[in-house]
């Protein structure tokens, strides 16, 4: 089959519609976003034999129709909406409806050809979502406690009784993560790994399965990329810019940040790595940086090789 005979689809997921854009035909099939409309999406999709489906990373929008698609053997890769909308402004699309998304998504897997992920399995999604969850509520309380600095008497009560109700929540749900994790035991070893590392928490550990469900089974450089903690150059001509990290997935990064720094006092293998950076001259943010591409490669290494911290091999 050559190439102008391959078919590439995207898939512009809203609240209520699928909009299928089909290239290189510039073909659009809208469909219902319900369970009918995804049957049809993949009933569809089965019988046309598309090269490569691809969705935008749209929340839990997305989940239903990817999990559908994945399920019935359709070859689906899930993308940052802000990689397809520079691919548009590049190409000069700056016009923008459900139907050109839709094919600008389409465009988008034949010209880039993202990788096809395996879908999370249900454990490790609803992980994800609890997880989630957790760090919306605390974000809400530091919202309160924010407001109680500066509220009146009367707003005060109304303060406090919302903090005490987000806190039982946030424990419900450290509750729920901990019973989660124990009842598998895959998912209880991969926890017992982790925790056994100095400076990582139950809540580090939780948070890393759920984030990043690739943990163990990439290699270090690309775990790193993945997670946005790789440097980037800036150089051009002679220049030579400072390297930088971005992208990624946030959430990792955020939940590796503390244990970082808790390891780097009390984690032997980390400490004397920082102590080292630093008689180099390094700043203190890339010491931290690169303590946590550290701290992610051993976790990543007792993870494949199904090995328990030891400071003498780390």
């Amino acid at each position: 089959m050559n190439e102008n005979s391959e078919l590439f689809v995207g898939i512009d997921i809203s609240k209520d519609t699928l909009d299928m854009g089909i290239q290189p035909a510039g073909q659009t099939i809208p469909l219902p976003h319900n369970e009918p409309g995804i049957t049809e999406a993949t009933r569809r999709l089965l019988k046309a034999q598309p090269r490569l489906v691809v969705l935008e990373a749209t929340g839990g929008l997305k989940t239903a129709l990817a999990a559908a698609l994945i399920s019935a053997g359709v070859p689906v890769a899930v993308v940052k909406p802000r990689q397809v909308r520079d691919y548009a402004k590049a190409t000069g699309q700056l016009a923008k409806t459900d139907r050109i998304d839709a094919l600008v998504l389409a465009d988008f897997a034949r010209a880039i050809r993202p990788e096809v992920r395996p879908m999370k399995d249900t454990l490790t999604r609803e992980l994800d979502e609890q997880v989630t969850r957790r760090r919306q509520l605390v974000e809400m309380r530091v919202q309160e406690y924010l407001r109680l600095g500066r509220a009146s008497k009367v707003q005060q009560k109304s303060l406090h009784s919302h903090i005490a109700w987000l806190d039982k929540r946030i424990e419900d749900i450290d509750t729920d993560l901990r019973k989660r994790l124990r009842a598998s035991p895959i998912w209880c070893a991969k926890d017992d790994l982790l925790r056994s590392i100095p400076g990582v928490d139950a809540l580090t550990s939780t948070t890393l399965l759920a984030k990043l469900p690739e943990l163990g089974t990439l290699d270090r450089k690309g775990l790193a990329a993945l997670a946005g903690l790789a440097p980037l150059a800036n150089d051009s001509g002679k220049k030579r810019g400072k390297r930088i990290i971005w992208g990624g997935r946030a959430e990792v990064r955020c939940a590796l940040y503390m244990p970082t720094v808790t390891a780097i006092r009390c984690n032997p293998v980390i400490h004397t790595f920082a102590e080292r950076l630093k008689a180099a001259g390094k700043p203190a943010k890339v010491v931290i940086v690169a303590c946590m591409r550290k701290l992610l490669s051993i976790m990543n290494a007792m993870l494949k090789s199904n090995a328990p911290w030891n400071p003498k091999i780390a």
